[in-house]
């Protein structure tokens, strides 16, 4: 694993030893040229979808061509990934890239193309928490008494995830290996049947986004426990950190986007400069907002590649530690 972020570190970040300021220049002149298409894994709708067309409307009006968002679901997220990867590396076609990608690089043996090697980061958007939750019957109301309950009862407590490898999955993985604790994996195909399972108690906890979690919350349908990120979240913010009381824990999704390894450096850069300058815009860190998003500080290429592949090195040990297979 060393080897391998070692690896994607010299190969992303040697955009970050060249200057800027030329390769704006040339770029700005030529690029883009013609539409560029903005490829994305998810479905059509969901929150992955929607940031990207806040950011390709952002491109669109400031580089004056027309930033087209693709949807391409399927294979968690393998098949929109390997379509960018054979895609000319011109600056034509973007990937918008999280956390489904670092876990994927770890989770499959055989994938058609290498995701640390063939795609080179451009520019961190947004990081999305997950809450801990649970059904409003649950005995426990807190994170010290949901791991005392765990381990009276060890593999008891059924966890629900939207899926075998998804980001939930390996949050909730990485939960029971730190803090010491044994529940049984529930997964779902999606998001909306496994809260479905767990508003009607037939699952105990999940962690979930926040996107579909915070209304649930709100509305008194569930009890959250504790917000996965390092920080407390704006939208509940009387709700403690999972780290508060498991030392080191740490888990969000994230969004960013990716462009086929060999791209011009001098695109990259323009792309960055693009992408940073949205993420500081107040309307798109609102709209951001609004969909449970934290944005990502401002970063380069070579920042947002030492993102990636700690992210990769992290979600590798705990997909080995639990020995989580693909479905």
């Amino acid at each position: 694993m060393k080897q391998t972020r070692r690896r994607f570190l010299r190969l992303a970040g040697a955009a970050a030893l060249l200057p800027a300021v030329p390769y704006l220049a040339r770029a700005q002149g030529g690029y883009p040229a013609r539409p560029v298409r903005f490829i994305v894994g998810q479905a059509a709708g969901s929150s992955s979808d929607v940031t990207a067309r806040l950011i390709a409307q952002w491109l669109s009006e400031g580089l004056g061509q027309q930033f087209v968002v693709e949807t391409r679901p399927g294979a968690g997220g393998n098949i929109a990934t390997e379509a960018v990867v054979r895609a000319p590396a011109d600056g034509y076609t973007l990937l918008l890239l999280n956390a489904q990608n670092t876990i994927n690089a770890a989770l499959y043996d055989k994938l058609n193309f290498d995701f640390l090697h063939d795609i080179a980061p451009v520019a961190w958007i947004d990081r999305v928490a997950m809450v801990m939750e649970v059904t409003p019957a649950f005995p426990a109301k807190t994170v010290a008494e949901f791991i005392a309950y765990a381990k009276a009862d060890p593999g008891k407590i059924n966890m629900a995830s939207a899926g075998i490898g998804g980001p939930q999955h390996v949050a909730g993985e990485l939960f029971k290996f730190m803090a010491g604790v044994d529940m049984t994996h529930v997964p779902y195909r999606g998001t909306t049947p496994a809260v479905t399972d767990l508003l009607a108690g037939q699952v105990q906890v999940m962690f979930d986004v926040t996107p579909t979690a915070i209304p649930q919350i709100k509305a008194g349908k569930l009890r959250a426990l504790a917000v996965t990120t390092a920080e407390r979240l704006a939208a509940l913010p009387d709700l403690p950190t999972v780290g508060e009381l498991v030392k080191g824990y740490e888990a969000s999704a994230w969004v960013g986007v990716g462009v086929p390894q060999g791209t011009p450096a001098e695109i990259i850069a323009l792309l960055n400069k693009e992408i940073n300058a949205a993420i500081a815009d107040a309307t798109i860190k609102q709209r951001l907002a609004d969909l449970g998003a934290m944005v990502a500080p401002q970063s380069s290429p070579a920042e947002f590649a030492k993102f990636i592949a700690d992210d990769a090195v992290k979600w590798a040990k705990v997909i080995k530690s639990a020995g989580i297979k693909p479905q």
